[in-house]
Order: C-alpha cells, then structure tokens, then sequence
C-alpha cells in the first residue's frame, strides 16, 4: 500500500473478524513499528502480548468500568476526562455514571474487548521522557511525543498486512489495576492498549477537518494557511 493511501485510510477499527493473528505477522508488524521516532533515540517504549485469557478479562474489566465514565461523560455534556473539566463538569459525568451502565451493548468493544484477536499494552518508560513541559503548570503531555508515534506506526504497519485496530487510553484511568495484572514496574506508565484483528468490515471514508480549519499563519489567531503564492519575507 503507498503511504499515502495508508495515512488517508487508516481508520479506528473495533470490530474484527474472527480470524486469528499469526505470531509471524504480529511480530513482522512490531517489527516495521520499532523504526519509529523517539527522544534521544532512547525507545521508551514497552510491548506486552496479552494472551492469558484471564490477564485479557482483567484488562477489559479496567476499561469497561472507565468506559462507564466516558460514555456518563458524554450523557452530561462534557467533555470525557478533560484536563480543563471543571468540580461541576466532573459532578454532572458522575451522576450519569448509572446511566451509562444501563446503555452498556453486551455486543460492544468495550464489553468484548477480552476476545479482541491481538490485545497489546504498551508502557511508556518514565525515565526515559524528556518532558520538556515538566515544570509548567499546566497539563503535562510532552512526554507522549516519545511513545505515541510508536504506537501510530504499529497501526499503520498492520495495515501492511491487512489488519486493522484502535489505539485506546481509557483503561488508564484505572492504571493502578493494570499495574497490578502486568505486574507494572513504577517507573513505567501505560501509554495505550492496542487491540489488532483483520476488519470485519473496512472503513475508507474518514471525516477529518481540512487543513485551513486547523493552521493559520504567524499566531495562533492568524489568517488560515492555505495554498497559493508564498508570503514569506
């Protein structure tokens, strides 16, 4: 597949097929993903293989009860997990917690997550972050930098292979679990849980926001970047 097909064409998949992944073509895909760019070339990241189905279970559970927060989130209004979330935002998500149990699909990926063909973990080494945002007082996310592009090229590398996935962080609101069923050591974080599979059904028309709606020129208020003549001076 061209790159650039890849890039426009990679969607978030959650319902596969099933058809089991080969330990060769998992292997192959992390493979291709180990090339992926990090700070200082220190490659913080770690893969875990999920397989014990017990492990699978325990994880699901981590993410089915967050996801009862998320969708709780989404019935009030606001914004799921916000860092700017305020005491009233985070009131109104909790009192439709029960609310978003009563929706909850038996059929769903968060219900089924356990079954996923490939379900993979991976933490983020702590010490290795060059957190450059460390001392601002603000939300913190530029450590991320050193582990997301990994998991985006897992993701675009099993496309080689026909397989499709979803990178998801909600579990890691119950990351004290997670570390206690991957037996998690305290300087690493959990970055994303990945579920791979061969699509159940392929997905091609992404809806994403055009460029001039997202980059403006010189200011954060600026004119919107589009193509034409160069400004530059």
């Amino acid at each position: 597949m061209e790159l650039r097909d890849a890039l426009r064409t990679t969607a978030s998949i959650r319902e596969f097929s099933a058809r089991s992944i080969d330990d060769v073509v998992l292997f192959a895909v992390l493979d291709d993903a180990r090339f992926a760019p990090s700070g200082g070339n220190r490659q913080a990241w770690r893969v875990i293989v999920v397989k014990d189905i017990s492990q699978r279970r325990a994880v699901a559970a981590a993410y089915l009860d967050a996801w009862h927060d998320y969708v709780g989130s989404l019935l009030a209004g606001v914004t799921p997990f916000s860092p700017l979330a305020s005491e009233e935002d985070r009131r109104a998500a909790s009192e439709q917690r029960e609310a978003a149990r009563a929706l909850s699909n038996p059929e769903g990926f968060a219900e089924t997550l356990a079954s996923v063909p490939a379900m993979l973990v991976v933490a983020a080494d702590l010490g290795s972050f060059a957190a450059t945002d460390r001392d601002l007082d603000r939300y913190h996310l530029v450590g991320g930098a050193s582990v997301y592009p990994f998991v985006w090229s897992v993701l675009l590398a099993a496309r080689e292979h026909d397989l499709g996935g979803v990178m998801t962080t909600v579990a890691i609101k119950n990351e004290p679990a997670l570390r206690e069923i991957l037996n998690l050591p305290d300087d690493f974080a959990v970055a994303a849980v990945l579920a791979l599979g061969y699509p159940q059904h392929s997905i091609t028309n992404l809806k994403r926001r055009g460029v001039s709606e997202f980059t403006s020129v010189d200011s954060f208020d600026g004119a919107p970047f589009a193509p034409g003549p160069s400004t530059r001076r």
